[in-house]
């Protein structure tokens, strides 16, 4: 059985966020409970999209994974990855960068910069809302370093694709788990386009177990905008966010 809680949050700069009111959707996620972990499963079936939207499905402290659909309408996976620093992505010292070790031939690798600096890859990926897409992160500590490693299954191939390893400066495993539902493309239209999915099916690895996560919290940044919502439907929870209606949680209010 799925646990939900509802946490009014507000887990990014209030600034920022304000000033999205009446350009974007309200940025939305899904916090799971779990201790220090070595590998981090879970599932999406994205029901609604727009372009530019991603569905995050597995984040940590350290990166995120999932897919998006962007401005143009081209759909992709993500994997990225942070260094060990907030500066300038061209003067970052060597030893606090993210580390290549391994992409599929399939895969584009990049640098970003912007909200923090680090390694970012790209799989072109036509997916489709009404199917269930399964993705895992890895963790290898060795060192002062940890290695995480992005693993989608292709449905078509009937796979698991090895899509890209980075390292970052960490010597710990997978913490801060979470899921969410982002709308960057803020162009005040994006706000009238809902979006949709379930995230659930998740599993975590501590200490060589398996384990279920069965709870999660409900948190959204401080755009001020009504229309998001979530729950629990079944075994799965759910994320919502923009429309033309405010939903279930208009009380989530900076």
């Amino acid at each position: 059985m799925r646990t939900f809680f509802l946490i009014a949050l507000l887990v990014a700069p209030v600034l920022a966020d304000a000033r999205l009111d009446g350009k974007a959707c309200r940025s939305v996620h899904l916090s799971y409970a779990a201790t220090e972990a070595t590998a981090f499963y879970t599932e999406v079936q994205v029901e609604k999209s727009a372009p530019g939207t991603f569905f995050m499905v597995c984040g940590w402290n350290k990166g995120y994974f999932g897919i998006q659909e962007l401005g143009n309408g081209k759909k992709l996976i993500l994997f990225s990855v942070w260094d060990a620093g907030d500066g300038d992505k061209k003067k970052l010292p060597e030893e606090l960068r993210v580390k290549l070790h391994h992409k599929d031939e399939k895969t584009r690798v990049g640098r970003f910069g912007g909200e923090g600096t680090g390694g970012q890859s790209f799989y072109d990926f036509d997916w489709k809302a009404g199917e269930t897409y399964r993705f895992m992160v890895t963790a290898k500590p060795e060192g002062k370093r940890t290695q995480f490693a992005g693993y989608f299954y292709h449905p078509n191939d009937q796979r698991w694709v090895h899509m890209t390893t980075f390292s970052t400066p960490s010597g710990r495993g997978l913490r801060g788990l979470y899921s969410f539902i982002e709308d960057f493309k803020r162009d005040k239209v994006s706000l009238t386009k809902e979006r949709r999915a379930l995230f659930g099916a998740g599993w975590v690895k501590i200490a060589d177990s398996w384990k279920p996560l069965n709870s999660a919290q409900f948190t959204a940044d401080s755009n001020p905008a009504l229309n998001i919502d979530a729950g629990a439907i079944g075994d799965r929870f759910f994320l919502a966010t923009g429309g033309e209606k405010p939903q279930n949680f208009p009380r989530i209010c900076p």
